[in-house]
Parts: C-alpha cells; structure tokens; sequence
C-alpha cells in the first residue's frame, strides 16, 4: 500500500484482540521495522508493550528477544 504525504499517524491503545483509536490516523508503525502499517491492515500488536507489527515474522521476531529460555 503507499501512503501520501497527507496522511498522519494514529495512535491506538492496543487491547486484547481489538485496539481503540486515540488518536485518529491512517496508519501506525511497526515496532521492528518501522515500516507503515494501514489502519485495515493492523492484524498484529502486542498488549503488555503496547507495541504494533507489520506481520507475523516481525512480532515472533521481536517476542522472541523478550522471552528467551
């Protein structure tokens, strides 16, 4: 998806399996990559980091630094 240059960040507060709107945007960020995430696209976050994902790879990615054996 590409983004213009008009569109603005949103911030959510993320819950468990749904997220709420604090402040409204077009998309959030993925804590890994820094890549933009659309707001319909948002299927990844983490609740106790408050921390969202662009995908799959990218939050096992960053989970699995936090809970190492």
């Amino acid at each position: 998806m590409t983004f213009a240059a008009t569109q603005k960040e949103a911030r959510l507060r993320y819950l468990d399996g749904r997220f709420e709107v604090v402040v409204p945007g077009d998309y959030v960020l993925c804590a890994v990559t820094g890549r933009r995430i659309a707001m319909d696209e948002l299927r990844y976050w983490d609740v106790a980091r408050q921390r969202a994902y662009a995908d799959g790879d990218a939050a096992s990615a960053d989970l699995a630094v936090i809970y190492q054996p």
